[in-house]
């Protein structure tokens, strides 16, 4: 499935993804390829990507690598979008 992260200034990332388990506004959930579609408030927390993805040098700095995951830090929290087996995901 495909990822977008994007926040008020930039497009963080975008490609293809295994899974993405987000701090959803009513307890964490994970997102997985052909996801039925969903819009979900995020609170602050911890983003998990599953798959070890090739990040933007100008962007890296928002990303966690460790072996074959990836997280990024939502200290404000934001919102999910699943739809047609893309995840869009707005960091606050």
């Amino acid at each position: 499935m495909r990822l977008e992260v994007v926040s008020p200034e930039a497009t963080l990332f975008s490609g293809e993804v295994n899974s993405v388990a987000v701090p959803g506004a009513n307890g964490a959930f994970q997102v997985l390829d052909n996801h039925a579609p969903i819009v979900s408030i995020l609170n602050p927390g911890t983003v998990k990507i599953g798959g070890r993805i090739s990040l933007p040098e100008e962007t890296a700095h928002h990303f966690n690598q460790q072996g074959e995951d990836t997280f990024l830090d939502l200290p404000n929290g934001g919102t999910l979008e699943m739809q047609q087996n893309k995840v869009v995901l707005l960091a606050d």
